[in-house]
């Protein structure tokens, strides 16, 4: 009995030590949440407005952009995929992946060549694992990425997007991140940045009608065409930010939800283990009674033998 009790007092400290582990990282990342759920508040109404700005140009203007005209065959997509550099976030990446996998089926589906540009270890190791081909990707800033970040991404994508197809181009951009809808809840969510929608969504509209805004009329100098060649390139490095700073609060929430499971689980197993043990040096207390009692008797009957 007394080697079962030094192996369950052994597990009992090891379990221990990880809870300790877990628990930290658990207060790491809900430290870092409030400072990643500050950021997407920041960069949101900024991102949001610049899309606005975006189409209001294009539809203020009879001018037809590349970038913002529909190809009547489209022939490849770019796909931008968002993941994390680390895991123990639960299945965060690997969501991140499935929408991203839903996507390229889809367009594949509609025979269109797809290049997969890919963001965290994560979605390099995913790719790299099964062969797959990456234009390119990038890794080391996922838990706190800056604009710099985001504007290294976007200027391969939007060279892919201005080039011609026949030269590798491309005629779709489309992005798939975590979005942040609370702690408790983050959906994998895929948008077309390019080209660009020019119907105003349900709630620009819902703005406008309660604020009863008259659309203006648009006078640009020199041209429409260069304003959009300035602000186009703005909008990516914006959305492809926000969607940078959306994954990064997702992923902070995910692992502290993950941590707390672990530390729960943790915490569980050290009292299952705790009675494991208690029952263990009970019986080997039993057991050293037995032996007493066995031998005091033995010495008791031996005794009067002798006597006899």
């Amino acid at each position: 009995m007394g080697a079962q009790l030094r192996v369950y007092k052994r597990r009992i400290k090891s379990v221990t030590a990880t809870k300790k582990i877990t628990k930290a990282m658990e207060m790491i990342a809900a430290s870092r949440i409030v400072k990643a759920q500050r950021r997407v508040t920041a960069s949101t109404p900024y991102a949001t407005e610049l899309t606005r700005a975006v189409r209001a140009v294009a539809t203020g203007s009879n001018t037809k952009h590349p970038l913002t005209t529909e190809v009547e065959s489209p022939v490849r997509a770019a796909v931008l995929l968002i993941t994390s550099d680390r895991g123990l976030a639960g299945g965060y990446s690997s969501n991140a992946i499935k929408a991203a996998e839903r996507l390229t089926e889809r367009l594949r589906s509609e025979g269109k060549e797809v290049d997969s540009y890919i963001v965290g270890r994560k979605g390099v190791a995913y790719y790299g694992f099964r062969e797959r081909k990456v234009t390119e990707s990038w890794t080391g800033f996922t838990d706190s990425p800056s604009y710099a970040d985001a504007k290294e991404i976007a200027g391969p994508l939007i060279e892919a997007v201005q080039r011609d197809t026949a030269d590798g181009g491309v005629d779709e951009l489309h992005v798939v991140f975590t979005e942040f809808v609370s702690m408790l809840t983050q959906t994998p969510v895929e948008n077309r940045l390019l080209p660009l929608s020019l119907d105003g969504t349900a709630e620009d509209e819902a703005d406008s009608a309660k604020k009863d805004e008259i659309l203006p009329l648009f006078d640009f100098e020199p041209s429409a065409e260069d304003v959009l060649d300035a602000l186009l390139p703005r909008y990516v490095e914006s959305r492809i930010y926000n969607a940078l700073l959306q994954a990064a609060a997702s992923k902070h929430a995910a692992t502290r939800r993950a941590m707390k499971s672990a530390t729960d689980n943790a915490g569980d197993l050290i009292k299952s283990l705790s009675r494991l043990a208690n029952a263990a040096r009970q019986a080997e207390i039993t057991q050293e009674i037995s032996e007493i009692v066995g031998g005091a008797s033995a010495l008791a009957d031996a005794t009067a033998g002798s006597e006899k």
